[in-house]
C-alpha cells in the first residue's frame, strides 16, 4: 500500500499499462507534467484512466531517439504514479499531470500491442541501519544544495523550505536527483540504488561535482570581468543605453536595426579584412543621426557587403556521363566546347581545388553561344549569370563607382555575383566584341583584370572597395568579331570557334529542337502538325541563307502560327508541312538555285568572304575597255582590296606574254573591277585571286566555271597566300551550290575542323600560285595549255588579244 497525493491507501496492482518516457527519470513523490504524442503511449494512459486507481508505470527509455522502443530499450526499474490530470491538445496530444508514487520493477511484458503492459513488482525502501550518520550526511547535503544556488545554479527557489521539513535521507536524494537536471542515465543509476544511505551519498558526489564546475566557472567570469575590452564595455553602454531609452520611451527602431545588421555580418562569413571593414562602417552608422544623408549610403554600403557570397558556392556535378548527357541533349554537334568543359570537370574530379577556366565562343549570330553557356550550368550543376556588354562604353559598369558619388552602385561583376548567390557561377558576359569606351573610361581594360586567373582572385570593385575572390567562377565571352577585341584583352581568353551550321546540321537541329519548341509556343500539339523532311528542306533552303538559325526558328514559327490559325478557325484539324504547304504558307521562296550563275562566263568569278554573319560569296565583275590602263574599283571596297587589285594588275602586266595578253592592248585598256551590293561595306585579305582570275578571264575571253569558287590572298609574283574563316567560306559555298572551291595550299591543314559531310559535298583544290588557280577555273584551260603559254600567247599577236579584249567587255 502507498499514500496517494489526496492521502489516501492505494495498492498497487499486479500489473499495469507502462509509459516509455525519454529525457527524464520520474522520482517518487516527483509532481510533473508530462505531454504524450505516441500512439501507443496514448492507448496507454487512456486505460490507465479507465481503472479506479488511474495507476501507470513511468520507466525512462535507453534511446531518446527511438519512437518504437523495444523491451530491450528500456529500463527495468521505473516509478508507478497516479495520473491526476489529463488534457487533450489541438494537436492531438494530450498532456497529463503525474505524481511518482513508489518504485517498481518490471517482471515481465505481458504485451506491447496496442501499448505496453508489465508485470511489476514494488520496490521496497530498505531500514535505515547507520542513522546518526545519515542525519550528518543529510546536513552536509543541505548546505551543498545553498551552496550551488548561490553559485548561480538554477533550482526551485522553495526547494530548501521543503528539505528542511524532509527527515527521510531516501526522499531528500530523490527530491534533489529530480531537479538537478542529470542525464538519464546517472538519474538511472541513482533511482535503481535501494539504500537510502547510499543513494543519498550518490547525490553528495554529484553536488561536490557540480560545485567543483560551478567554483571554476564563477573563477572564469571574475577574470573576464577583470580583463573585460573596450569594445566589451561599450556593448554593456549601448545595452544601459537602450534601456534608459525604453525607460523614457524614446526608443526608435534603429538600435534594433544595427544589432541586426551586426548579426548578418557576424553571419555572413566575410574574410576577415571584409568583416573588419564591415562592423568599421556598421560603428559609423550606429554613431550618426539617422537622418543624415550619409547613413542610407552605408547602410546600402553594409547590406552590399552582406549580400555577396563570399564562401557560399554549389558543389560541382562531376559525373561526366551525365554532364555529357546534358550538353547533348541541348545542343548539337558544337564537339569542341563540350570537350573542353568535360576536360575541366574530369580535372575538377582529380584536383579539388582549381582556377575556373575563362572561355570565348567566337561566332556568328544564331548559332548557340548563349544558350550554350546556360545549358554548361546545367551539366555542371551551377547557378547561371548573363550579362550583356553591348554598347558599354562606362569602365564603372565593370568596377563599380566610388561610393563618394550621389547613387553609387557595385558594378556589373558584383550585381552578377549577388544575382546569383553563389561565388562559382557560370558568368556568360555577351557580346564582348561590342564594347565601346569613351572619356568616362575604357571597359576593356577593366576586364582585364576580371578576366585574368592571376589577379581575379582580388578583384576590387571600387564601391566595395575590398577583395573579391574570382577565381571559382567560369567565365564565358561571347563575340561575333574576334578581331575587333582588343589584343591585350583576348590574349587572356582561351577562343573556340562556333562557325555555323550547314544544311544537314540544320536539319537535325530543327527536328530535335526548334520544331517542337515552336509546337509548343504556339499553342499546338504534335498531333495537330507535322513536319515533313522534304517541308524542313525547302524552309532551310529557300527562306533562310544564314549562319545560324535564328531566321530558321522565325519562319518555323510563322509555320507554326498560320497553322495555330488553321486549327482555332476549325478549318483543318491536322496540318502536313510538306514542300507545297511552305510555299503556300510563306509565299515565294527568296532564295533558290536558279538566283545564281546557269552558265559559265567571261570576267565573272566566285569568291568566298567571311562576315560577322558568317561566310558568304561575293561575285567580282570586270570590264574591259579601251584607255590609258588604269583600273577603277567600285563597290564599297577597303584598303586591303584595293591594294589586292593592284597587286592582281601588276601581276598580270607582268607576266602578261604568258598568259597571253598582248602588252601593247593592255597598256591602252582600262579595266574596271566591280563588286555588286556597293551599300555594303567590304575589305580583307583573301580576295587577290579573284580579282585576278576575273581579270585575266576579261582580258583573254576565256569564260570561267559557274561552279567554282575561290579565296586566297595574292603576292605580286603570283604566289597564293593563307586566309582565314574556312569552315564558314565552305558553308557559303554549299548553301549557294558550288562544288569546287579553291583554297591556298597552306590552309590544306584546316580541311582536318571541316566536318566530314562538307568534305563529302565539295570538292576542296589546295593551290600554291595563280597558275594553279587557273588551270581550275578557267574553261578550256588546261595543264598542256599553261606550259606553252609563253608561245601560244605570243603567236595570238595585238589583234588577237585586242580582239579577245573587246569581245569579253561586249559580254
Amino acid at each position: 500500500m502507498v499514500t496517494n497525493y489526496d492521502g489516501e491507501q492505494v495498492e498497487i496492482p499486479q500489473s499495469l499499462p507502462m509509459l516509455p518516457v525519454r529525457d527524464i527519470v520520474v522520482f517518487p513523490y516527483m509532481i510533473i507534467p508530462l505531454f504524450v504524442g505516441r500512439d501507443s503511449s496514448i492507448k496507454a494512459v487512456e486505460d490507465a484512466l479507465s481503472r479506479s486507481d488511474r495507476l501507470i508505470l513511468l520507466s525512462s527509455q535507453k534511446d531518446i531517439t527511438d519512437e518504437h522502443p523495444s523491451p530491450e530499450g528500456i529500463y527495468q526499474t521505473g516509478t508507478v504514479a497516479m495520473i491526476m490530470r489529463m488534457r487533450k491538445l489541438p494537436d492531438g496530444r494530450i498532456k497529463i499531470l503525474t505524481q511518482g508514487l513508489c518504485k517498481a520493477k518490471i517482471k515481465n511484458f505481458k504485451s506491447t500491442e496496442p501499448f505496453y503492459e508489465v508485470d511489476v513488482e514494488k520496490i521496497a525502501e530498505a531500514p535505515l541501519s547507520r542513522e546518526s550518520e545519515a542525519r550528518a550526511l543529510m546536513r552536509t547535503v543541505r548546505e551543498m544544495v545553498e551552496r550551488v544556488i548561490s553559485l548561480g545554479k538554477s533550482l526551485p527557489p522553495d526547494i530548501l523550505m521543503v528539505l528542511d521539513d524532509i527527515t527521510d535521507p531516501g526522499r531528500m536524494a530523490d527530491l534533489i536527483a529530480s531537479n538537478l537536471g542529470l542525464k538519464v542515465a546517472d538519474s538511472q543509476g541513482i533511482l535503481e540504488t535501494i539504500d537510502a544511505f547510499d543513494r543519498l551519498t550518490k547525490i553528495h558526489d554529484v553536488l561536490a561535482r557540480e560545485l567543483e564546475v560551478l567554483s571554476l566557472q564563477a573563477k572564469i567570469r571574475s577574470q573576464a570581468k577583470d580583463e573585460m575590452t573596450k569594445s566589451q564595455k561599450e556593448y554593456f553602454l549601448r545595452e544601459q543605453m537602450r534601456a534608459i531609452k525604453n525607460e523614457l520611451g524614446d526608443q526608435d527602431q534603429k538600435g534594433e536595426e544595427n544589432q541586426e545588421l551586426r548579426d548578418k555580418i557576424l553571419r555572413a562569413t566575410m574574410p576577415a579584412e571584409v568583416e573588419t571593414e564591415a562592423l568599421k562602417q556598421l560603428g559609423r552608422l550606429e554613431r550618426m543621426h539617422p537622418d543624415a544623408s550619409e547613413a542610407s549610403m552605408l547602410r546600402t554600403y553594409i547590406d552590399w557587403l552582406i549580400e555577396t557570397p563570399w564562401q557560399k558556392q554549389t558543389k560541382d556535378c562531376l559525373e561526366l556521363k551525365n554532364a555529357k548527357e546534358i550538353l547533348d541533349d541541348d545542343h548539337y554537334r558544337l564537339d569542341k566546347v563540350k570537350e573542353r568543359v568535360l576536360e575541366y570537370l574530369a580535372v575538377r574530379k582529380l584536383k579539388d581545388k582549381m582556377k575556373g577556366p575563362i572561355l570565348c565562343l567566337s561566332g556568328p549570330p544564331g548559332v548557340g553561344k548563349t544558350s550554350l553557356g546556360r545549358s554548361i550550368a546545367r551539366a555542371m550543376g551551377r547557378e547561371f549569370v548573363r550579362i550583356s556588354l553591348g554598347g558599354v562604353k562606362d569602365e564603372a559598369e565593370i568596377r563599380g563607382h566610388r561610393r563618394t558619388y550621389v547613387g553609387a552602385l557595385p558594378g556589373r561583376i558584383v550585381q552578377g555575383m549577388k544575382q546569383a548567390g553563389t561565388n562559382n557561377p557560370i558568368f556568360v558576359l555577351d557580346e564582348i566584341d561590342k564594347l565601346g569606351n569613351d572619356f568616362r573610361g575604357d571597359p576593356a581594360s577593366a576586364l582585364l583584370e576580371v578576366l585574368d586567373p592571376e589577379q581575379n582572385y582580388s578583384f576590387r570593385d571600387h564601391y566595395l572597395n575590398v577583395p573579391l575572390d574570382l577565381s571559382n567562377v567560369m567565365f564565358i565571352a561571347t563575340c561575333n568579331v574576334l578581331e575587333n577585341i582588343p589584343s591585350a584583352l583576348r590574349d587572356r581568353m582561351e577562343v573556340i570557334q562556333i562557325p555555323g551550321y550547314t544544311e544537314e546540321e540544320k536539319f537535325f537541329i530543327s527536328k530535335k529542337y526548334t520544331v517542337p519548341k515552336q509546337v509548343v509556343e504556339n499553342g499546338l500539339k504534335m498531333d495537330q502538325i507535322e513536319f515533313t523532311e522534304e517541308g524542313l528542306r525547302a524552309t532551310i533552303g529557300g527562306y533562310t541563307r544564314e549562319a545560324g538559325l535564328r531566321n530558321l526558328e522565325r519562319q518555323v514559327g510563322t509555320l507554326c502560327r498560320k497553322t495555330a490559325r488553321l486549327v482555332a478557325e476549325g478549318k483543318n484539324e491536322r496540318t502536313v508541312i510538306d514542300a507545297a504547304m511552305v510555299a503556300k504558307l510563306l509565299g515565294p521562296a527568296p532564295y533558290s538555285r536558279e538566283d545564281e550563275q546557269d552558265q559559265d562566263e567571261v570576267g565573272i568569278a566566285t569568291g568566298l568572304a567571311w562576315t560577322a554573319v558568317g561566310g558568304e560569296i561575293l561575285y567580282v565583275e570586270t570590264t574591259a575597255i579601251k584607255g590609258k590602263g588604269s583600273i577603277t574599283l567600285t563597290g564599297q571596297l577597303g584598303d586591303v582590296m584595293k591594294e589586292s587589285a593592284h597587286a592582281a594588275l601588276g601581276l598580270i602586266r607582268w607576266r602578261a606574254k604568258e598568259f597571253g595578253i598582248d602588252e601593247d592592248v593592255l597598256a591602252a585598256t582600262d579595266i574596271h573591277v566591280h563588286y555588286p551590293q556597293g551599300g555594303i561595306p567590304k575589305d580583307g585579305p583573301s580576295a587577290g585571286i579573284t580579282m585576278a582570275t576575273a581579270m585575266i578571264s576579261r582580258l583573254t575571253g576565256m569564260p570561267i566555271r559557274k561552279d567554282v569558287a575561290m579565296t586566297g590572298e595574292i603576292t605580286l609574283t603570283g604566289r597564293v597566300l593563307p586566309i582565314g574563316g574556312l569552315k564558314e567560306k565552305a558553308l557559303a559555298a554549299m548553301r549557294h551550290g558550288i562544288r569546287t572551291v579553291i583554297i591556298p595550299e597552306k590552309n590544306r591543314k584546316d580541311l582536318e575542323d571541316i566536318p566530314a559531310e562538307i568534305r563529302d559535298q565539295l570538292d576542296f583544290v589546295p593551290v600554291k600560285t595563280i597558275d594553279e588557280v587557273l588551270e581550275i577555273a578557267l574553261v578550256g584551260k588546261t595543264k598542256s595549255e599553261t606550259k606553252s603559254h609563253k608561245t601560244s600567247k605570243r603567236r595570238m599577236g595585238g589583234s588577237a588579244a585586242a580582239a579577245a579584249a573587246a569581245k569579253g567587255s561586249d559580254e
